[in-house]
């Protein structure tokens, strides 16, 4: 007996219309809620960073519930832009993770009621010890708001679920808020490029932010030979490194041309080994600083079809090596 083939099931088009609807009303919402909290940004706002700028400890993020998950993230985001930041727990803080808190640090409070009871002890402890308290929360007469020294006071908003009690756009709004706070402390304090591939040194972020330096041969390992020198001799420098070519400095230690596997094959003849390597080498190769991204270095032997660039310094003395393998295997894109 033949079994019967099952029909898929798909939902009828009114479903899937009412899905997507569901889906573009929540984001809609989040939208408006981000225009309204652009445009509400005032000198609250100068305030909180100048005091984030000031503090010479820690800034510590605290939430309750869905406020605390956006605080975790704010505190990640903060830390990963030059501002230390922690986050702590309001209900594990009123059990011991106060003494986390001390004068220096700033402590930026999450609540969109401001009326969250669990922030209570961490409130009353930055009053007691001047601790700079900033609050983030919908509502500006809150408690929250008139115990903190800078109220971040969010706009009005409308949750997008559908019963206006799930948090939704207030989050949303609320982590858009602290992501502004991190970028804006991140100008203030003009935290650079190398000082956040130190904070990022795993993964794509980390590659992508690598420097030829980090990644070049140098010292012994440099394949030089200086000019005047019969090519005979130069192939035993080239042979013994690994490179498959070799630079030629002038009297000065600069770098003035380069050997490379194609040099010899046009110049393939029985008087190739006892030609002086000027006559063979390619001048003027192309090279990169030891500060540049390694990934603009992946670029340009990429786009001249080479594997090596010598890496000199503004003197053009050759200071390292970089092949086109020391790249990839670093995960450099």
């Amino acid at each position: 007996m033949t079994r019967p083939v099952p029909v898929p099931v798909s939902l009828p088009p009114a479903a899937e219309s009412s899905d997507l609807a569901a889906a573009r009303h929540l984001l809609d919402r989040a939208i408006a809620g981000l225009r309204s909290l652009s445009d509400s940004l005032d000198s609250s706002f100068e305030e909180a960073v100048s005091r984030l700028t000031a503090t010479s400890g820690r800034v510590v993020v605290s939430g309750m519930g869905k406020s605390g998950h956006v605080g975790g993230k704010i505190a990640a985001t903060l830390a990963s832009t030059g501002t230390p930041a922690q986050f702590v727990h309001p209900a594990e803080a009123s059990h011991g993770d106060l003494g986390m808190i001390v004068p220096g640090d700033a402590v930026l409070a999450l609540s969109n009621s401001g009326e969250t009871p669990e922030l209570a002890d961490l409130v009353a402890h930055t009053r007691r010890f001047r601790i700079t308290l900033i609050a983030v929360t919908g509502r500006a007469g809150s408690s929250l708001a008139e115990a903190a020294d800078v109220a971040l006071v969010l706009p009005l908003l409308d949750e997008a679920c559908p019963l206006g009690l799930a948090p939704t756009t207030s989050t949303t709004v609320m982590m858009a808020l602290g992501d502004a706070l991190a970028v804006t402390l991140l100008q203030r304090r003009g935290f650079s490029a190398d000082e956040f591939r130190q904070l990022h040194p795993g993964g794509k972020l980390g590659a992508r932010l690598l420097r030829v330096a980090d990644l070049m041969h140098g010292g012994s390992e440099l394949p030089l030979a200086p000019e005047g020198v019969d090519m005979a001799e130069a192939l035993l420098e080239m042979t013994a490194k690994r490179f498959g070519c070799l630079g030629v400095v002038d009297v000065a230690g600069r770098l003035a041309g380069i050997v490379t596997d194609g040099d010899l094959r046009r110049h393939m003849g029985p008087d190739l080994m006892a030609r002086r390597i000027e006559r063979v080498m390619t001048p003027g190769p192309v090279t990169i600083r030891p500060q540049a991204l390694a990934s603009e270095a992946l670029s340009e032997m990429n786009g001249r079809k080479i594997t090596n660039l010598f890496v000199v310094d503004g003197d053009r003395r050759p200071v390292g090596i970089l092949h086109i393998h020391d790249c990839l295997r670093a995960g450099v894109a």
